[in-house]
């Protein structure tokens, strides 16, 4: 049906609200939903600060108003090693020691251990990674630098900053989005390792995103590592107040905008690298107009790019839907696409996959149809017959059947930047 003649109440008030906040969802606070994956966020912004032999989390923590240190001792500015002699501001790169000693600094009173650490110049973003102990117990600390595209259309940190849950998905203890008054945009939640909480590890941290597209992303645990190793402490070693203000400082947007500008995602170098990826907004309106009309939309929420949800109701309990869109992808297409799966006649390959859910609660199916175009483009589509993967199933199937999900990964309005 051509959208011009598509009337539905949900899909007008969902185009609205997203295109009025830039792609942001309704909220309280301003927190963003995220589809139950605000923990996929999480992991994704850890990829991009994965060291050899680990993972390092990262996030950050925002509330609005003045920013202040809470402990006495606050550093002076740390002077890289790279600076030249005459003093300039703006130093040509910071070493993984550079980077490592700023962490030092800003944290309160205490010991830090190193385990890893990145500066400017390699092929990964600038990371530092310790163990911290204020006396109090071992618990691990990372912090991760790196941009976010400013190039793009109706770019807004409070859009490109990690959200938070609308829908109790992730497990959270707290999360909130604020706006800070430089226009910066944080995101500072308490949560755990596993949202299951079969361990007791908790995973505190800040996410932030200025207007100059510079992030800046704070994990800690209350154990020495993020995986691995007993419980500590309680908690994390740094409340949420000195989580945000650790995100905050001003030294990490210097180590920034250290990074070499052939290191940084301009639209010229990702067009010639992979097609874009599809806004988290744009993935929701798609999703709205092709479920079917007998199903209730209870809530929305999606990730910046690449991946939306939708709580669906058919009357028999809530459902959740969620869909990845993935371009360039034809690289892995075998290890996608193996016995079982199914070649179209245009060179589209589908596999259904129909299991128990992916996070581990009683019960839980998760229905899956996963697509790939001659183009490198990935649609994948799933279902479970719950709200909440975390939780126990609260319906015997998912609200939609698999040749249902088949036609929404299938269908060609994925092949659209628009509707």
């Amino acid at each position: 049906m051509p959208v011009d003649q598509h009337s539905d109440p949900f899909e007008e008030r969902l185009s609205a609200a997203l295109h009025e906040a830039g792609g942001a969802f309704e909220g309280q606070g301003g927190a963003l939903a995220a589809a139950g994956q605000a923990r996929g966020r999480r992991l994704r912004l850890r990829r991009r600060a994965a060291v050899a032999g680990g993972a390092a989390g990262l996030a950050l923590v925002g509330v609005g108003g003045t920013l202040l240190t809470p402990w006495d001792d606050s550093p002076a500015p740390v002077k890289p090693a790279s600076v030249a002699a005459s003093g300039s501001a703006k130093p040509t790169a910071y070493s993984a020691d550079d980077v490592f000693r700023t962490l030092r600094k800003l944290l309160p009173k205490g010991k830090l251990t190193k385990t890893e650490a990145r500066g400017t110049t390699g092929d990964l973003p600038p990371l530092a990674l310790g163990v911290f102990d204020d006396g109090k117990g071992e618990g691990a600390v990372s912090v991760g630098l790196d941009r976010v595209r400013t190039d793009t259309k109706g770019f807004d940190p409070v859009t490109a900053v990690m959200p938070c849950s609308d829908g109790g998905q992730t497990g959270f203890d707290s999360c909130r989005t604020d706006v800070l008054p430089d226009g910066s945009a944080v995101t500072v939640y308490q949560g755990y390792e596993y949202p299951d909480r079969r361990e007791d590890t908790k995973a505190w941290g800040a996410d932030l995103v200025t207007p100059a597209g510079q992030r800046v992303s704070v994990i800690e645990w209350n154990a020495a590592a993020e995986k691995g190793k007993p419980v500590t402490r309680p908690e994390p070693p740094l409340s949420t107040t000195q989580l945000r203000t650790l995100a905050a400082a001003p030294e990490w947007r210097r180590i920034v905008d250290a990074i070499p500008l052939d290191q940084r995602p301009t639209a010229a170098a990702s067009a010639s690298a992979r097609p874009a990826e599809m806004a988290g907004w744009v993935i929701l309106r798609k999703l709205s107009l092709l479920l079917p009309d007998n199903l209730k939309r209870v809530s929305y929420g999606s990730q910046e790019t690449g991946f939306g949800y939708m709580i669906v109701d058919d009357g028999k309990g809530r459902s959740l839907v969620q869909v990845n869109v993935q371009p360039a992808m034809s690289d892995v297409a075998d290890e996608l696409f193996g016995d079982g799966s199914e070649t179209l006649k245009d060179g589209t390959r589908v596999a259904v996959h129909q299991g128990p859910g992916e996070k581990g609660g009683a019960g839980v199916v998760m229905w899956t149809v996963d697509t790939l175009r001659k183009d490198g483009l990935r649609v994948v589509v799933s279902a479970f017959n719950t709200a909440d993967q975390n939780k126990a199933a609260t319906r015997a199937e998912p609200a939609l059947t698999v040749k249902q999900l088949r036609t929404i990964a299938l269908s060609p309005r994925w092949r659209s930047a628009v509707d």
